[in-house]
């Protein structure tokens, strides 16, 4: 770990990005149980909280951290792990870091349980040339976080290796079985009288829809939607009610809302997931 002391040889703005850095691996570190890095905090917080170049708020939240509320803080794992995260992101503000790439962290300590993921059998979704990979990631944590057992993607999607795909999956895209199909894969799916619902405009309402058992849920891309082609060999199009002016959702959201509502509808008739 780097020494604290040579972090004030630096320059003022490189040593927050610096200490940001440091603090995020503290934090990882600290989660799994280290008791060193706990020491390795309360020295950088005694530091920063001399330092004159910090915006006031930040000096003191580093002074909290130092003082005897704050080390009892880190005496607990789950309020300690947030003060310093609360220190790594306040010093990434002050650095300059773009607020937006934070959301794209994994939470520092945990671990995939792929072992305990349940599923509801037979729940799919087919992603129709959906090119952002930050949508195909958000796919990928939805559909796992709401047990789905499966997911298809066209030809013209984006990758699920992609590094933004990857972000945005937080691990998801490891361990929900997923592979490239084309409509070939609905004709099949029709002639076994295997449920396909389109997520479109003007269709169905998701609150009076009658979600099946099983099926497969079809999504477009946000610029085109849902081709015409796959239209004609879905069974239903169902809708999101909407209140606002601009009346659309970003597929990944869009996809959560209706994840939930079919999960809601599953468990209302006893229907629990494996």
């Amino acid at each position: 770990m780097i020494n604290v002391r040579r972090l004030f040889k630096l320059s003022p703005l490189h040593r927050a990005r610096k200490a940001a850095q440091v603090l995020g691996h503290l934090e990882a570190d600290y989660r799994n149980g280290s008791a060193a890095s706990a020491l390795w905090i309360l020295d950088m917080a005694r530091a920063f909280a001399m330092d004159a170049e910090l915006p006031d708020n930040l000096r003191e939240l580093f002074a909290f951290a130092a003082s005897e509320a704050g080390s009892l803080a880190l005496t607990e794992t789950e309020a300690g792990a947030r003060l310093v995260n609360r220190l790594a992101r306040g010093l990434e503000a002050h650095a300059g870091f773009a607020p937006a790439d934070w959301d794209f962290r994994e939470p520092l300590g945990l671990a995939l349980a792929s072992g305990s993921r349940k599923v509801f059998p037979g729940l799919e979704a087919y992603l129709e040339d959906i090119r952002s990979p930050f949508n195909v990631g958000s796919i990928f944590r939805t559909a796992d976080a709401f047990g789905f057992s499966r997911l298809y993607l066209s030809g013209f999607c984006a990758d699920p290796s992609h590094a933004r795909a990857e972000r945005a999956a937080m691990g998801a895209t490891a361990i929900i079985p997923w592979s490239r199909a084309g409509l070939d894969l609905l004709e099949q799916y029709k002639k076994n009288a295997v449920p396909i619902i389109a997520l479109e405009l003007r269709g169905i309402s998701i609150d009076k829809f009658e979600f099946p058992d099983k099926g497969l849920v079809l999504m477009g891309s946000e610029e085109l939607g849902v081709s015409p082609e796959a239209i004609d060999l879905c069974s239903s199009k169902v809708s999101i009610p909407m209140l606002g002016a601009k009346g659309s959702l970003n597929v990944g959201v869009a996809f959560g809302v209706l994840a939930n509502v079919w999960r809601q509808s599953l468990v209302s008739r006893g229907i629990g997931p494996l």
